[in-house]
């Protein structure tokens, strides 16, 4: 019987050495397993960028006699030469920048401005009009193809910089809406009503003091804009007929023959042309950062 009634009670003076075996286990599988699927996740979006560049550092005669999935027998930077020299990537380097820088910053400058309306000042039709900017994200692109061609031809915008300008602005803007809204929802009330009382005016409110508080998420939503804008190949292969207007995206498409394709030099030439877009990641990185984090934050 001392020995049935003392277990009891040792237990009872060490609960932890019960528990403590079996504690652990669900948060450490957790933890692996969490850690198991971003190492597979960042794996398989790694092998296509780590395969196009070990195709373009091969000559072509040595993929055609023992093809792409091989070990190479030497590697060579003669595509990236070719693909520069002979696609004219400079003009078309240009013909992006001439769509691409418009299109963000009148996108930023035209969100933020409505964004302010809907999240800072009171009317009945606030909610309602942020629902209508945000509605146009929801229309497939394919959809109104055919009724935007004869807008485009009748306002003679057809072929155009202007006319992927304004494509790209009607399509991105209004996500910029729906994000700075929000954004800006986060600001406090009192910075507008204070300055309110010394007389300024609702421009000075919006650019002087709201806006640079927003800095953060304009600079997150720069770094999107211009991946989408920069990478967009739908309307430029669409609303442009003339090669030497086409953005660098579509104008890949040079490359090619009618009937004999050097994937070699495509795989060169995307990746210079991707050079654009991680040099503007990693120049705005800190800021992309901090918006993302505000905005998980805020709100």
């Amino acid at each position: 019987m001392t020995a049935v009634t003392a277990s009891p009670a040792s237990h009872a003076e060490h609960p932890a050495h019960a528990a403590k075996p079996g504690a652990p286990i669900g948060p450490r599988v957790a933890s692996w397993a969490s850690q198991l699927f971003m190492i597979v996740m960042t794996v398989l979006w790694i092998t296509p960028i780590v395969f196009a560049l070990y195709v373009a550092l091969r000559p072509i005669s040595e993929t055609n006699k023992l093809g792409y999935v091989s070990l190479p027998h030497h590697l060579t930077l003669s595509n990236f030469a070719d693909a520069w020299s002979q696609s004219g990537m400079w003009k078309f380097f240009l013909n992006s920048a001439y769509v691409t820088v418009p299109s963000v910053l009148l996108a930023l400058f035209l969100a933020s401005c409505v964004a302010y309306v809907v999240s800072r000042l009171s009317f009945a039709f606030n909610i309602p009009l942020l629902i209508l900017f945000t509605a146009g994200n929801l229309l497939p692109q394919q959809v109104i193809i055919t009724p935007l061609y004869r807008i485009y031809l009748a306002l003679g915008i057809y072929n155009s910089y202007l006319g992927l300008i304004l494509i790209n602005l009607s399509f991105q803007l209004g996500f910029c809406v729906f994000v700075l809204s929000n954004f800006m929802k986060s600001v406090p009330l009192e910075i507008d009503e204070a300055a309110l009382l010394d007389g300024a005016s609702l421009w000075t409110r919006y650019w002087r003091l709201t806006l640079p508080l927003c800095r953060p998420a304009l600079a997150a939503l720069a770094t999107l804009l211009v991946t989408w804008v920069y990478n967009d190949f739908f309307w430029a292969i669409t609303l442009i007929s003339t090669g030497d207007k086409r953005p660098i995206t579509s104008a890949l498409a040079n490359l090619q023959g009618q009937f004999v394709a050097n994937q070699n030099l495509i795989a060169a030439a995307a990746l210079i042309a991707a050079i654009p877009t991680v040099l503007i990641y990693v120049l705005l990185q800190k800021q992309f950062i901090a918006g993302l984090s505000l905005g998980s934050t805020k709100g």
